[in-house]
């Protein structure tokens, strides 16, 4: 993968998916990432991600767009073999991600995120959308310096 990564496009690309009604911020991470950095995998990993939004499911519990971000740097970063230890990385990554987002945001409870919002008022939505914005291009960074890739 030679490609320069845009960073802007990104962030851009997942909160216009959440924007336009046509991703939830989980399944916006997922498949901006999926598609910017050009993995050849199926759409079904969008699908997988559809639980995960309004906190797992509207539970109000992890973040969805947490989750999505984790799932994504599981794309690069995660195993698929019994035992490889290469599930450490992913770990790593992963906590560094919800250090990220917590760091920014005090919470990654989704419950106390959107405390005294109405679910879908103008308020949480520009919330959400900025989240799942900001997840996604820190996503995009940390994959970015791992496999030494270009940004801008």
């Amino acid at each position: 993968m030679n490609k320069v990564i845009d960073l802007k496009k990104i962030r851009t690309t997942a909160e216009n998916y959440y924007r336009n009604g046509d991703f939830y911020c989980s399944e916006a991470v997922v498949k901006t990432i999926k598609d910017e950095f050009g993995l050849s995998i199926s759409d079904d990993i969008i699908a997988m991600a559809s639980g995960f939004p309004v906190g797992i499911g509207g539970s109000g519990c992890t973040c969805g767009a947490v989750s999505g971000g984790i799932m994504a740097l599981g794309l690069f970063f995660g195993r698929t073999q019994a035992k490889d230890i290469k599930v450490n990385k992913a770990m790593s990554l992963s906590k560094e991600l919800h250090d990220i987002f917590r760091g920014n945001h005090k919470s990654l409870c989704c419950r106390v995120l959107t405390k005294d919002m109405t679910l879908g008022s103008s308020k949480h939505m520009e919330q959400c959308i900025s989240f799942t914005g900001e997840v996604a291009e820190e996503t995009a960074k940390i994959i970015i310096r791992e496999l030494n890739l270009e940004a801008k």
